[in-house]
Formats: C-alpha cells, sequence, structure tokens
C-alpha cells in the first residue's frame, strides 16, 4: 500500500491493533506535513480525552517548563483573552482540564463526555501551545513565573510570581526536597538533574528572551504526542486538527532527546539541609534514602516487576525490608517509592523521623537484608500477595474521579517520550505473565541481585533538619535585593515600578465582551435538566440493614461497612482516629499482622478504613459519626473477603507494643508530613471546628491528631496500657451487629452469593449495641496563628451561615465557581502571587474561605472581608451567566464510577439527601441569576464580620500580623 493510500487528513496511519487489557482498537499515526505523532485508543467509552504533549528537557533550574506550561494558557491567537484557561474552567462541561510540568514533558490533558465542548477544549489548547501571546505581552511571564514588584520607589524590593510562589510552597515539605535532591545526585550530567519545575533560588534567573526561545525550539508540532481516547469520529477529529493547525508547520528537527545519565563507578553520597522553626527540635526529623536507577522505562517487565516489588519490599505490613528498618529502631517511618516517569526509572528505601548519626546502620540493615532475601529467598506467600493485589488493579482499571483515557495518556507517555510504543506499558499481559513466574521460581531474588546489589548507580541522600534556615534565607534573600535596589539608578528604579503598574493594570483590566465572546460556549439546553437517580435498594438481613446498589461491576463485589461511632465517649474520640490509624496492621487471633497483610492481598481488592462524621443536611449541630470500612474483592472471593473482615472488626489485638509503638510514630511522621502538604485542609477544618459541632468532630483527626499521636509518642511506655485498653473499648463499643449499615455494590446476580457470605463476617462482631453518647465541644473564635517553618501561607475564614439565619440555596454552588475563577482568582492568585483559592459552601450551613501556597496574609484576609462588596456589586452579561452555571454543572455532573455511585447513594441516605434534594439543587443552579447571586452578599458579609480565621504558615510572616490573631501555636516542637 502506497503512503498516499494509507493517508487520512494528513495522517498516515502506521500501526493498528486491539488491546484486549484495556479493551481498545489502538492506532498510531504520524502526520506527514508537520511530523506530529498521534495515537488514538478508540472505545466505547463517552468521557473523551485529548492531549498535545512535548518533550521538554530543562538545561537548569529556572523553572522554565513549568512557567511556560501556565503561561501558554494565558491568551493566544484565537483566543485573546488575558486567561482562556479559567474562561474554560467557568464555562465548559469539562471531566478534566489542567497541564502538567514532569521533569522531562509537558502535558496538556482535556476531558468531556459533550462532543462540542470536547471539540472546543481542544481547538483552544491546540491554539494556546502553538500560538500563545508570550512574546507580545512580557507581563505573562511576570505574572505567571516571576517579576520585581515595587509599589513605589520607597518601597522595598521584592520578589513575586504564581510559579515562584507554588514552588516556596512545594519546597517547604521536606518529603518534596528529599524528592529533588535525590535526582539531582542521581543525575548530575542530566536533564533529571534540575528542577524543571523550578527552584525559587533560580527562578529569578529567567529572562524573556530565554523563555520565548525555549518555547520556540520545543512546541512544535515535530516534538508533540497528541493522544485521543474514547468513542469519537476519528477522521473527524483528524481532519480539523490537519486544517486548523497542523498543516500550517513543516516538519523540523526537534533536538530534545533525554541524556542518558552514565552509571557512577562507586556509590555517591550526599546530605542536605531542610528548614525547620528556631523553636522546633532538630532530633528525629531526618530523612534517609537509598536509591537506585534500575533499567529504562522502556523495558515494560523490569518496570512492572520493580513497581510489585517496591510493594512488596516496602509496600505493606508484611513487606521484609520495611519490617527490618523498623526493628532496628532506624526512624518513625519506613517507606519506597519507584518513579518511572523518567528515562532510568528510580527505585527509593527512605525513612523518615530519623537521625544523621543512624546513615551507617541504615545502610547496613538494608543491604544485609536484601542479601539475606537473595540467600534464603522471598516468602512464596508474600510474592503472590504482592503480585495478586496488582494484578486486580490493572484488570480493575478503577482511577477514581480522574478520566480512564487521562491515565492511560501518562502511561503510554512512559515508553512513547523515549522513542518506544505507547502501547509497551498498556498492552501489559506478556511483561506480566513473565513477573508471575515469580511464583515458582527465584525470578525476584534475581532482580535484588542484578538490579540492586550488583547495581553501581546508586546514591545515598540524607536530608536533615536546619534550624532557623528559612528565616536566615528570608533574610538573605531581603539583603540581595536591598543590596541590588541600591545599584539601580533613578530611572532604573522608576522603569520596576511602571512595569509593576504596567502588569497590575493588566491585571485589574477586564477583558472587553469581544475578546470573551471569543472563547467557545455551550448553551444550557446543552444540560440535562435531570439528575442521575443513584440506584438504592434498602433491604433487611436479620437485624442487619443493607443499602443494595445494583450496578454492572465486571464481576467485582464492594462492601463497604459504616458503624456508628456515637456510642464513643468524648474522651475516647481520638482513639477512633487512633484504630483507624492501626486497623489491619495489628495482629488478629488468627493472623500475625504480616500473615493478615498476604491474606488481604491475595484475596482482596483492599481493605481500607476511616472515621467519618456525616452532618445532617441542613443542620451542622446534628451529625451522625461512623466508621466506614472500605473493601473489595471478585464476586468468587466474597467468602474470603468477609471472613477477613470479620476478623480485622471483631478479633484484632492491641497488646504488642512494640508493634503499637511503630505504628503510633509512624502516624505521627505522617501527619507531620499532610500538615505541610495540604495546610489548606488542616486550616479550613481548624477554623470551621471553631463554630460547628461536626466540623470539630472532624478536626480531632485532623491537627489535633497530630498533636494527639505526639503525645502518645513521647509518653508510650507510661501510656501503654491505657493505648491498649482504650483502642480495645472502643473497637468492642464500634463493631456490632446492631450497629453496622451495609454499602453494597455489584450485578444483581450477585446479590446471593454476598448473602451467602454474611455470616462469616457477622459472628465474628461483637453484639452488645452500647446507647449513643452527647458531645460537649466549646467554640468561640480561637482565632489561631499556626506556625510551621512553611515559606507560604495558606490562610481560612469562615462561620456558619445557618447561625445567622440564612438558607442554603444551589446558587451558592454557582457563586463558588464565580469566587474562584473570578474575584479570588485574579485578587490572590493573578495580583496576589498565590497559588489559588476557593470558597465553599455547605447544605449544613458551613463556609469557608481558603487559599493555599500563599506569599501574603493580612492582605488575603482583607480579600475576604471585601468579598461581599463584589457579590453586591456583581454584573455580568448573560453570557457570561451562563459559562458560570455550565462550569458549575462540569463539576455537578463529573463522571462516577460504579463504586463511586455506591459510596455517594449511600452518604446521601445517611444525611437525608433525597432525590427531590438534588432536583431542586439542580434547578437553583441552572435557574441562578445575576440578582440571585448578588442576594448572597449579605450572606458572606454577616459570616465575614463574625471574624473566624485561621493561617498555616510562617513563623516569621505570622509574628508579623500577630494582631490579626487570638494565640499564636507552634506546630511542630
Amino acid at each position: 500500500m502506497s503512503i498516499h493510500e494509507n493517508l487520512l487528513h494528513g495522517f498516515e496511519l502506521l500501526s493498528e491493533k486491539k488491546v484486549s487489557e484495556i479493551n481498545c482498537l489502538a492506532k498510531i499515526y504520524r502526520h506527514v506535513k508537520s511530523g506530529a505523532r498521534l495515537f488514538f485508543l478508540q472505545t466505547d467509552d463517552d468521557n473523551k480525552v485529548f492531549s498535545i504533549s512535548f518533550r521538554t528537557p530543562p538545561t537548569d533550574s529556572t523553572g522554565v517548563p513549568h512557567i511556560l506550561e501556565h503561561s501558554v494558557l494565558c491568551g493566544s491567537r484565537k483566543f485573546p483573552v488575558r486567561e482562556p484557561f479559567v474562561e474554560l474552567v467557568k464555562g465548559s462541561l469539562n471531566t478534566f482540564l489542567n497541564a502538567m510540568t514532569f521533569p522531562d514533558k509537558t502535558m496538556y490533558p482535556v476531558a468531556s463526555r459533550n462532543d462540542k465542548d470536547f471539540r472546543n477544549l481542544m481547538d483552544v489548547y491546540l491554539d494556546a501551545v502553538f500560538y500563545p501571546n508570550i512574546e507580545q505581552v512580557p507581563e505573562i511571564m511576570m505574572q505567571e513565573g516571576w517579576h520585581y514588584e515595587l509599589e513605589n520607589a520607597q518601597a522595598e524590593l521584592s520578589y513575586k510570581g504564581v510559579v515562584y510562589n507554588e514552588m516556596k510552597g512545594v519546597f517547604s515539605s521536606p518529603d518534596a526536597v528529599l524528592e529533588r535532591k535525590i535526582q539531582e545526585t542521581l543525575f548530575p550530567e542530566s536533564p533529571y538533574g534540575v528542577e524543571s519545575g523550578g527552584d525559587p533560588e533560580f527562578i529569578p534567573n529567567l529572562t524573556q528572551e530565554e523563555f520565548v526561545t525555549f518555547h520556540k525550539k520545543y512546541y512544535h508540532p515535530a516534538n508533540s504526542y497528541i493522544f485521543l481516547y474514547g468513542n469519537l469520529n476519528i477522521a473527524e477529529e483528524l481532519k480539523f486538527i490537519d486544517e486548523e493547525y497542523l498543516s500550517h508547520f513543516d516538519r523540523i528537527e526537534v533536538d530534545s532527546a533525554i541524556v542518558r545519565q552514565k552509571s557512577f563507578d562507586k556509590t555517591l553520597e550526599h546530605t542536605y539541609s531542610y528548614p525547620i522553626s528556631v523553636n522546633e527540635k532538630p532530633q528525629d526529623k531526618t530523612f534517609l534514602s537509598l536509591n537506585f536507577v534500575v533499567g529504562e522505562a522502556t523495558d515494560p517487565e523490569t518496570t512492572l516487576a520493580f513497581e510489585i516489588l517496591e510493594h512488596l519490599l516496602l509496600g505493606t505490613p508484611a513487606a521484609p525490608l520495611k519490617k527490618a528498618l523498623l526493628e532496628a529502631g532506624i526512624g518513625k517511618d519506613v517507606f519506597g517509592q519507584f518513579n518511572q516517569s523518567i528515562l532510568q526509572p528510580v527505585l527509593t528505601v527512605g525513612v523518615r523521623g530519623a537521625n544523621e548519626d543512624k546513615k551507617a546502620e541504615f545502610l547496613k540493615v538494608v543491604y544485609e537484608t536484601l542479601q539475606r532475601l537473595c540467600t534464603e529467598g522471598l516468602d512464596k506467600k508474600l510474592v503472590e500477595a504482592s503480585v495478586n493485589i496488582h494484578e486486580f488493579q490493572l484488570r480493575e482499571a478503577n482511577f477514581g474521579n480522574y478520566p480512564k483515557g487521562l491515565i492511560y495518556n501518562i502511561k503510554c507517555m512512559d515508553s512513547w517520550l523515549y522513542d518506544e510504543s505507547p502501547l509497551l506499558h498498556l498492552a501489559y499481559e506478556g511483561a506480566l505473565g513473565k513477573v508471575k513466574t515469580a511464583l515458582t521460581s527465584r525470578y525476584f531474588e534475581e532482580l535484588i541481585e542484578q538490579k540492586l546489589l550488583q547495581n553501581k548507580h546508586q546514591a545515598v541522600v540524607v536530608v536533615k533538619p536546619e534550624q532557623g534556615l528559612a528565616e536566615a534565607k528570608s533574610k538573605e534573600l531581603a539583603a540581595k535585593l536591598a543590596e541590588y535596589k541600591k545599584t539601580l539608578t533613578t530611572e532604573e528604579i522608576e522603569g520596576i515600578v511602571k512595569q509593576t503598574e504596567s502588569l497590575k493594570k493588566r491585571q485589574t483590566t477586564p477583558d472587553t465582551p469581544e475578546k470573551l465572546a471569543t472563547i467557545p460556549l455551550l448553551s444550557l439546553k446543552d444540560i440535562s435538566r435531570k439528575t442521575e437517580e443513584l440506584p438504592l435498594v434498602e433491604k433487611k438481613i436479620g437485624a442487619t440493614k443493607l443499602l443494595f446498589h445494583p450496578l454492572f461491576t465486571n464481576r467485582i463485589a464492594y462492601v463497604n461497612l459504616y458503624f456508628d461511632s456515637a456510642v464513643v465517649k468524648q474522651s475516647l474520640l481520638p482513639y477512633l482516629f487512633l484504630l483507624d490509624g492501626v486497623l489491619g496492621q495489628v495482629d488478629t487471633e488468627k493472623y500475625t499482622y504480616s500473615e493478615l497483610s498476604n491474606e488481604i492481598n491475595i484475596h482482596t481488592g483492599g481493605i481500607s478504613s476511616a472515621s467519618v462524621a456525616y452532618s445532617e443536611k441542613d443542620d451542622d449541630t446534628i451529625f451522625y459519626p461512623k466508621f466506614k470500612v472500605k473493601s473489595k474483592a471478585l464476586v468468587a472471593k466474597l467468602p474470603e473477603l468477609l471472613g477477613l473482615l470479620g476478623e480485622i472488626l471483631g478479633h484484632s489485638r492491641f497488646d504488642d507494643k512494640k508493634r503499637l509503638k511503630e505504628l503510633i510514630a509512624e502516624l505521627k511522621s505522617k501527619f507531620a508530613a499532610i500538615i505541610l502538604e495540604k495546610g489548606q485542609i488542616i486550616s479550613s477544618s481548624r477554623v470551621l471546628s471553631y463554630v460547628s459541632p461536626v466540623s470539630k468532630f472532624r478536626e480531632i483527626g485532623y491537627l489535633s491528631f497530630y498533636h494527639f499521636v505526639a503525645d502518645l509518642e513521647e509518653h508510650f511506655d507510661e501510656k501503654f496500657a491505657e493505648i491498649q485498653a482504650n483502642l480495645h473499648q472502643v473497637a468492642e463499643l464500634i463493631f456490632t451487629r446492631e450497629g453496622m449499615l451495609i454499602s453494597l455494590t455489584t450485578d444483581e446476580a450477585d446479590y446471593k452469593a454476598f448473602t451467602d457470605s454474611l455470616p462469616r463476617l457477622c459472628k465474628k462482631l461483637h453484639t452488645a449495641q452500647a446507647l449513643p453518647e452527647s458531645y460537649e465541644f466549646c467554640f468561640g473564635a480561637k482565632n489561631e496563628g499556626l506556625m510551621t517553618s512553611a515559606k507560604v501561607q495558606y490562610a481560612a475564614k469562615g462561620y456558619n451561615f445557618r447561625r445567622l439565619n440564612f438558607e442554603y440555596q444551589g446558587s451558592m454552588r454557582v457563586l463558588e465557581t464565580i469566587m474562584r475563577y473570578d474575584y479570588l482568582w485574579n485578587r490572590i492568585r493573578v495580583q496576589g502571587g498565590a497559588y489559588g483559592a476557593f470558597v465553599q459552601f455547605e447544605r449544613n450551613g458551613n463556609m469557608v474561605y481558603g487559599s493555599y501556597r500563599d506569599p501574603n496574609l493580612a492582605e488575603t484576609v482583607h480579600v475576604y472581608d471585601e468579598a461581599a462588596q463584589y457579590i453586591a456589586a456583581f454584573k455580568v452579561t448573560e453570557r457570561e451567566m451562563t459559562k458560570y452555571i455550565i462550569g458549575t454543572m462540569s463539576g455537578i455532573d463529573s463522571p462516577l464510577t460504579a463504586s463511586m455511585k455506591g459510596e455517594r447513594a449511600a452518604e446521601n441516605y445517611l444525611q437525608h439527601i433525597t432525590q427531590h434534594d438534588m432536583e431542586q439543587e439542580r434547578r437553583e443552579i441552572l435557574e441562578t441569576t445575576e440578582e440571585k447571586v448578588r442576594s448572597l452578599a449579605a450572606l458572606v458579609d454577616e459570616c465575614m464580620k463574625q471574624n473566624y480565621i485561621c493561617v498555616l504558615g510562617g513563623e516569621e510572616k505570622i509574628q508579623q500580623n500577630k494582631q490579626l490573631f487570638a494565640q499564636l501555636v507552634s506546630v511542630f516542637e
């Protein structure tokens, strides 16, 4: 066949293959004129995905790939508005819309179930990457990357920029510092040795000229990887891409090859520092890691084998390397990581909560344990468990809120980017078959010997705490900027002032209606007026209530158990969250915790738990504490699943002192990381706990829980008997037949298989049902400044509007969209330089504003206080109002997997949210008008006037604004 016979709208079909593993027909194309690559996965899925990616290896740590990722979405040839990305978020039915910077590539994926919307998204993204306004409008790089900020000639000179502050926030986490330093150490001569996201120390070295040059070099179709997925008409999509974009480019050679790092002659060892507060103790806060470069991402068998090996060695309570390190007392938390999204994948063995003087012992334990496993052999049951859980996950292909096509896109880039077939990791049966020989051979033992013990491409990376490092760097930066300002002439200073004014003018000048009209928009007619009904059939099995959700699940049963935990007295509530932290990781009467872990992974798709509280839909003072246990298994394995659930819930033992001590230390370490990485959750939950009973209960599992486990760890020996007794008491109180509600999601035909196996669970549960407790919480505006060594803030302000006699209405959901992507976006992100901000209204009356990775504090709180004025004056065109409504509906109608539908139905049931309530909310959203938005100004104003605030952030910034707080709290001791 000649090339012309095989051409479709400028694309040559290179190969076509059915991929049974993911039930897709895969087609690989090449655009003849431009050189663009295109990969299409044809399937029945209506959640269609498009993405265009570029290979973008950085040469320094100025963050140019990351800043460019932000910036190309700030206006283009066909769509000259300031931020097309935001306009799409406001007014698209997208199921995913974002862009992502990796160490060696930049991806621009979108997804939608609506054909017209899908085409609109594709058009805006293609125009953005090929024709951005970055050269004509230098303020774009200044805003998204960095710029000198100078309000007037007398003011202090400072740096500002969205990516600059985002990365300051990222590197406030020692885990992120460790991850960066591992790559820097392992790949000194490769693009992976620098930070593609940008290091705040180097971001200000980036010039506008270098920025534009990077785009011109790499953002050409010949260096692009276009991906399409779903039940779409490929001929129509190829025609559009060719005619509108690719046909306008000629093929060129783009030198974007990833330089391979040569192996080392010997193991490298490097120690780095991360900041902690001057009031924080440095003991037990060092990270130790041993890191191996293991082959290449283009070897699918080795890649899959190492995914499983990392889990086998470090990922479960039965993992032998994890156990050896914990038993040696080297650190508080052992973790493993396998990074396969780079050309030369890396396996990391790490320990948190250690001390630098334990480095030699750490290495001795790792090497000796690996050698012992090679000599004595791995436990075959452990091997079976790790292989089984990975096979279950591969076949289930349940990615939660993320579209399947998006995950397949990311996975295919792990080979396609490196000039191999995009199918390499998607068609996994061959590789899996070879790895499964480990069940009857020395497969993993040989892998450890060859790829780890005999491997010279490895590095020991230690990241240790340094008191006052953040403050010292802050002073050093201030002095550097002050010195630089002294070298400037009057004219140069005036130039920076004018540049600052020019940027602010661009940021505060609204787009004209004509420009806004260039962004394609759906009609409200494209949105169904009907809310999808979530299946729920109430049943009774003896005394047990069961909620059945009959849905197609491909012979998987999703079993969620909700135990009434209102029977636990107030003084023991922290133990509910501790029970969640240890359940399934301690011995039971029948199994040791290692054996239990293996049984779970061999027979199920996973068992997890959480202590939660569901509020009455319209009253946060009435709430239902539940201990939720989630599980899943193949229907054929239901007897084993229910037997294991019964064993865990009815017969867990809390008498192993050494094991409990390990778990409590691990929990403290993990929660410390969460506080630094997800500060917006901490500050938001904390501020609502000042006013709301249900939020007060939930907050016991956040910052309060960290302080609780920190105290338990410090006084463990003297408190062990108390801890053991309280865990036993709480488990006995809540895990009863009478207190259990079951939520089952599976096919109708498989219901009987569940009921037949249910006695295996019920007979092991306790029978005595206690009476519900009443909780007396203290409330009031604590207004805490929660101080850490972070370089950014997470500022929250909130209240409960029902206390002020306001009612919930669906238009509040539209207001969330308006505030997040207009008022807060412009004031806090665009002008303030924060990574983002949001407002949330709940049916029960709780409302909260929050910012994240925010360089400001008082200024952000002031923005919250002025929000009511903006809402009161809110005035937009009918087109803009439609846009906000559509953008809101994209979140309401995000596609749910069968397991998510069952879970959502059960939780609506617990909160007494009916189909009528959901229909009413939908109607109120679709009928939102300017007037209805403006009518919410009084509600927001009254809530803000109550002045309930909480900020988690840098000690220096909080101290500078201490007048805002009733109390200052050092989060870490």
